[in-house]
């Protein structure tokens, strides 16, 4: 998030799906104000799957308004340092989030849940995005009113033995503004930088 704007609003997000359950998960960063002289990163971790549970204090009942789970934390750190997002599957159909600044090693605890006992572990294929959220609540919008931000994505990784690599296809606009909104993406080492808004 090295060139994000530090105000409140936007997701940038990854989505996954286990086997044998539906619905989603996603995990990601939302920017923050300044605060007592610290750039300020909230990180997000939320299951959809029906019959999620969570005894941890960083995370409560309700994702997205829903019958789910919401895990975050929000900590005082630099905007500039690639973080990872790391999923982990911790105990049975427990999965864990922390959140590594790669540059100096730091890890934060996200959250953790466990998913109905039918899941099993996160299929291959998923997508991520870019939210405005401030939009969600409200019954129409200008397109040309859409704050700037951007961020990169970089494709995901995994310790599963043979797995490797990741790839981050292209990302593209949807919606209501697509054209309208100063949408670009460039490539970047092993992703995509994003932009978008004025």
């Amino acid at each position: 998030m090295a060139d994000t704007p530090h105000e409140t609003g936007y997701y940038f997000a990854q989505q996954f799906t286990f086997t044998g359950v539906f619905d989603v998960g996603h995990i990601g960063l939302q920017p923050r104000p300044d605060a007592s002289g610290s750039s300020i990163v909230h990180a997000v971790f939320s299951s959809f799957v029906s019959g999620t549970t969570s005894t941890d204090p960083n995370c409560h009942d309700g994702a997205d308004g829903g019958a789910d789970v919401s895990c975050a934390v929000e900590i005082p750190a630099p905007y500039a340092p690639l973080y990872d997002l790391v999923v982990q599957n911790s105990a049975g159909t427990t999965w864990t989030a922390t959140l590594v600044d790669t540059a100096s090693g730091k890890s934060t605890h996200v959250g953790s849940y466990t998913l109905p006992s039918e899941a099993g572990g996160i299929e291959s294929s998923q997508v991520g995005f870019v939210e405005y959220y401030p939009w969600n609540g409200m019954q129409s919008h200008m397109c040309s009113s859409l704050p700037y931000t951007n961020v990169t994505f970089v494709a995901p990784t995994s310790s599963t033995p043979g797995a490797g690599w990741g790839q981050v296809h292209r990302p593209y606009e949807y919606g209501d503004c697509v054209g309208k909104v100063n949408f670009n993406a460039q490539t970047t080492g092993h992703g995509y930088q994003v932009s978008v808004g004025f």
